[in-house]
């Protein structure tokens, strides 16, 4: 699968399971760009990795992992230490890239950024400068293309703030006149897909996430044409080493169906200074371990 470019038929309002729901992602179809951005393949997941950029630990582990077809998307935050260097080997590397909207996590070049209770607060009280907001949007935007050389593939945010009140408005009129018409950017949509047999507290943290801003993004995302996929899986408390995430992981790959979404977040090793390092690297060493190889061949897990 290339980031912009596949050959495979785009999800339809057919799958064999029947018709998608109301609430399940639609495609247009022209430029953008002038690239094609599609949702993935009928039968596929989209396996993400978030955060590409943030640290060379991290671009390491997503091409890693994108070459061994382990993954087949990256989000980046654009104002990231080391995703200007590792543009080249991203825009070669055969999956979609987007932009992970960023308000909270500390970097050079980010003006509006806060802790995320904080800036939670305040976006649901509406105090947030809307233009503000909007200003910073469009500046990750306007850097993603630069570097780049295109458009992103798909939109969604760190620590899923693009979903969050007056940031998803602003994010729709930044994306309004960079995409005025034909085919548009699939939003990252965090609907939490099945969760039988997991931990409730994993249940209940994936429960919390799609009430803050789930709905109402897919509501103004389906008026404006922008696809969505199917359902969210990843969500959990960053902790549990190899063994845990590997359950986690079969877990959720299991209970995938087509056009459903998967977030993680891999580093090649730990970084000093990063909260979530020993679990990054944790989540690498089972992506790129021979036994999720098996897992998805035995399961049929086809990535789209």
């Amino acid at each position: 699968m290339e980031g912009n470019q596949q050959t495979d038929r785009p999800l339809s309002h057919t799958t064999p399971q029947g018709e998608w729901q109301a609430d399940e992602p639609l495609n247009g179809e022209g430029p953008a760009g002038g690239q094609a951005v599609r949702m993935p393949a009928l039968g596929g997941i989209v396996v993400c990795a978030d955060d590409f950029g943030l640290n060379e630990a991290v671009d390491h582990a997503v091409l890693e992992l994108a070459a061994a077809r382990r993954l087949n998307a990256t989000s980046c935050l654009v104002h990231g230490p080391s995703f200007t260097q590792n543009a080249s080997a991203l825009r070669t590397a055969g999956i979609q890239t987007g932009l992970h909207v960023n308000f909270t996590e500390p970097l050079p070049g980010t003006s509006i950024c806060m802790p995320l209770a904080r800036f939670m607060r305040q976006a649901w009280l509406r105090r947030l400068d809307g233009a503000g907001v909007e200003f910073q949007i469009q500046s990750q935007l306007d850097l993603f293309r630069q570097v780049m050389g295109r458009l992103p593939d798909f939109i969604d945010g760190h620590q899923h703030v693009h979903q969050f009140p007056v940031v998803r408005e602003a994010l729709f009129r930044v994306l309004d006149r960079a995409f005025p018409s034909g085919i548009r950017p699939w939003l990252r949509y965090t609907r939490a897909g099945q969760l039988t047999g997991l931990p409730v507290s994993q249940r209940f943290k994936a429960a919390v996430i799609e009430h803050l801003g789930s709905a109402a993004l897919a509501r103004q995302a389906r008026r404006r044409g922008y696809p969505l996929n199917r359902r969210f899986m990843g969500v959990y408390d960053f902790t549990g080493g190899q063994a845990g995430y590997q359950r986690l992981l079969q877990a959720w790959l299991a209970h995938m169906q087509p056009g459903d979404l998967i977030m993680c977040h891999p580093a090649r090793q730990a970084v000093t200074g990063d909260a979530l390092g020993v679990q990054r690297e944790a989540e690498f060493r089972v992506l790129a371990s021979d036994t999720l190889r098996d897992f998805m061949v035995r399961h049929s897990v086809p990535l789209a």
